[in-house]
């Protein structure tokens, strides 16, 4: 009898702690989560998180938005989407730091029901909802373009020797750096060029670029004619590192993201070029998608990529000749922003004071 009496208990007590178990809320039609992927680049939370949110606070009053910057940490990022997911999120907008750990995620939020935007950068193996960016492989035919005709214009004659390059790429874990590569790689087939080194730079870290090229102009002093940088926080750092050994003009350095220390850099003729991306686009596209998504409807998509509904963007290379045009008129930065001290001879020179075309 005692014995039935203690397999009786034993029974309630785990039937009763399997019904006082914790259960995380269905998926609510007005949750959605932004994971992004760091800080360290100046856009993720000056640009797309405030566009972001403005948008789905404008088309979705009711709707909060659940925010998260893993700072380059594939793990981190897998526990805050965890924690989105448990606080009923009913769509996930997703840039991930790692995207083959990001795999995981997806198929996590689909096991709820939630689907998955990935944002600006694609996560192959997954079953994705839908993806919105640029065009990567674009971008970086464009900055190969920029070089390759720098480059040519530099050449003496038909018989000078192949110029030698740099390629500071972006981190290995984020697949936008091999499109960028396979873009640079289309640009240069058949130029003068010589590539000496590649490097992939972690976490897109300007130090750790600065680091590299540092060793680099050593290896090959009086070599290196040029630098692809995959953006701007790896120009700065290449240029920081070519301005320390002595390189007066710097040699042309790429860039992309049109960041406002760039866009000083080209003014000054420090960086040749940029790839300005209408990030603030992508921002509120990826929000207004999310907002669709949410409600149960069903987007128009521009495109498709690897079978996903995708969005994408169009590029835009700044130089020069054109960063009035691009980026005063385009309302990214004001004169005021780009040429205070000690900009403004460079910015008068450019004719960014004058009002004149630049």
């Amino acid at each position: 009898m005692r014995r039935t009496l203690l397999a009786a208990l034993a029974v309630l007590l785990a039937v009763g702690g399997c019904a006082a178990a914790p259960t995380s809320p269905a998926p609510s039609d007005q949750v959605i989560a932004l994971l992004l992927p760091e800080s360290k680049t100046a856009r993720y939370e000056a640009v797309d998180r405030p566009q972001f949110e403005k948008v789905v606070d404008d088309r979705c009053p009711d709707c909060t938005v659940i925010y998260a910057n893993a700072n380059q940490d594939a793990a981190a990022q897998q526990q805050q989407a965890e924690s989105a997911l448990t606080q009923g999120a009913g769509v996930l907008v997703l840039d991930a730091v790692d995207t083959a750990a990001a795999v995981s995620i997806v198929g996590q939020a689909h096991r709820r029901g939630v689907p998955v935007i990935a944002y600006d950068r694609f996560i192959e193996d997954a079953d994705l909802d839908y993806y919105v960016s640029f065009d990567s492989r674009r971008i970086g035919r464009l900055q190969g373009d920029a070089l390759v005709r720098e480059l040519v214009a530099a050449r003496t004659g038909p018989d000078d020797p192949p110029q030698g390059v740099l390629l500071v790429n972006g981190s290995a874990t984020d697949p936008n750096s091999a499109a960028l590569e396979a873009g640079v790689a289309d640009a240069f087939e058949g130029a003068p060029i010589e590539v000496l080194a590649a490097y992939d730079t972690p976490d897109w870290s300007p130090d750790k670029a600065q680091e590299w090229v540092t060793g680099q102009l050593t290896q090959y002093s009086g070599l290196v004619d040029a630098v692809y940088a995959a953006n701007d926080g790896t120009a700065g750092g290449a240029i920081s590192a070519m301005k320390a050994a002595g390189l007066d003009p710097v040699p042309p350095v790429t860039g992309q993201d049109a960041e406002l220390a760039a866009i000083q850099r080209i003014v000054t003729g420090d960086q040749s070029m940029t790839v300005y991306k209408a990030i603030s686009e992508q921002a509120r596209t990826a929000a207004e998608l999310a907002v669709r998504v949410l409600r149960g409807e069903v987007p128009v998509t521009t495109a498709r990529v690897q079978g996903v509904p995708a969005l994408l963007l169009s590029p835009v290379p700044v130089t020069l000749d054109n960063v009035r045009r691009v980026i005063v008129d385009g309302g990214v930065y004001t004169t005021e922003e780009i040429c205070v001290e000690p900009y403004t001879d460079a910015c008068a020179a450019a004719g960014l004071l004058d009002g004149g075309a630049s």
